[in-house]
């Protein structure tokens, strides 16, 4: 029985997340303190909901440039996206294929990202990081790019369930960076 209260804390950092990441500019503050609240139930620390926007509150310190950043960085493959649909452009799904690929890569690093952050984090060196663990770490990056991909399937089929299948991601980001960190580092093998 200690899977449902793992599941109940991926549901409750998926509500968080998702309000608190509604207004974009905090999207890697949210996310971060969406991997946290997930890191803590499993280290047995507190998950309070108080807890989570303390932890939003210090991730959002230096958070709003790079939290740009990354919304700009998703715009432009989605854009190109829009565009290539509503026009018969000839190679046209060969450009959407690199624009989806160049968005999960993207949605990849910062996910690994916000995985690995702690309070006093910079998120440029933390983005740099992530960016450079994504490349070393292919199995890693493969793995977050299918819970994407179910992510992405999952809420196309029935649009609510982005909640819970948000705070799923999350847990499955928080894995991949506690694996890589086993890796790589034996000696800080964690629980």
């Amino acid at each position: 029985m200690k899977r449902l209260p793992l599941f109940a804390e991926c549901l409750t950092a998926g509500v968080l997340v998702v309000l608190t990441a509604l207004p974009l500019v905090t999207l890697l503050p949210a996310l971060a303190a969406g991997c946290a609240h997930i890191r803590a139930h499993v280290d047995g620390e507190t998950t309070a909901v108080r807890a989570y926007f303390t932890r939003v509150r210090a991730a959002a310190c230096g958070g709003a440039g790079p939290s740009v950043g990354v919304v700009a960085g998703f715009a432009v493959p989605a854009a190109d996206l829009v565009v290539l649909r509503h026009t018969g452009l000839p190679g046209g799904g060969a450009v959407g294929a690199v624009c989806t690929a160049v968005a999960a890569g993207l949605a990849v690093v910062v996910l690994r990202a916000a995985a690995t952050w702690s309070p006093g984090g910079r998120w440029t060196a933390l983005v740099r990081t992530a960016a450079r663990r994504a490349v070393v770490d292919p199995t890693g990056s493969l793995l977050l790019g299918t819970a994407l991909g179910v992510l992405v399937v999952v809420t196309w089929q029935l649009p609510p369930l982005v909640v819970p299948m948000l705070g799923c991601v999350l847990m499955a980001a928080v894995a991949v960076e506690r694996r890589a960190t086993r890796l790589h580092d034996p000696s800080r093998s964690g629980r």
